[in-house]
């Protein structure tokens, strides 16, 4: 059966409102206790803005950490908009949320995964909101971001001290895996 009403998209969408409203609060109020934010974001989408020095170093994807060292945080309905210092040279980075690939918020374990969706597309899974238990025990890699530092991190000057490791044995945050899928019909 065809999805014509297309949840996939809209559900993309809505947790890109998410991600949104976090950094509208990160730029009014600044960033509250410990939250720290890693985002993820395809450097080769439509509106990303980035300096050629760093589109050499990230051809493809980047990973930027909003914790002690940004400012400028300007964020607008379709994009946001971060000055960050890389080596001690000041850049200012545009991103539409439509070109993030992930979030995580290492402080609370809470993690956003976005998957490319084209409106034409069959459906696809939809993201996960906390580490995939599944994939876990199946020794899979698991699709929700789940390190306190992804890989391919393009770090401020000061990045923040990586957080210890879990037990191999522990789950990591305690959240459970919510599936929007879990839901449909089959």
């Amino acid at each position: 059966m065809t999805d014509q009403i297309r949840y996939d998209l809209l559900t993309q969408q809505a947790l890109r409102g998410v991600v949104r409203s976090v950094l509208i609060d990160a730029a009014k109020k600044g960033l509250p206790g410990d939250h720290h934010f890693y985002i993820t974001f395809d450097t080769k989408a439509a509106g990303v803005r980035v300096s050629e020095r760093l589109l050499g170093q990230y051809p493809e994807e980047m990973t930027i950490i909003l914790q002690h060292q940004f400012w400028d945080l300007k964020v607008g309905d379709d994009e946001f908009e971060v000055a960050l210092s890389f080596g001690g040279i000041p850049e200012k980075l545009t991103v539409p949320f439509e070109a993030i690939n992930g979030f995580f918020d290492p402080s609370v374990q809470f993690g956003l995964q976005f998957e490319e969706v084209t409106e034409g597309a069959e459906a696809q899974p939809e993201p996960t909101l906390t580490q995939d238990k599944q994939d876990k025990a199946a020794g899979k890699k698991p699709r929700a971001v789940s390190s306190s530092r992804p890989p391919a991190i393009a770090a401020p000057d000061k990045p923040p001290a990586a957080a210890p490791e879990p037990a191999p044995d522990k789950p990591v945050g305690g959240g459970e895996v919510v599936r929007l899928d879990r839901f449909r019909k089959k």
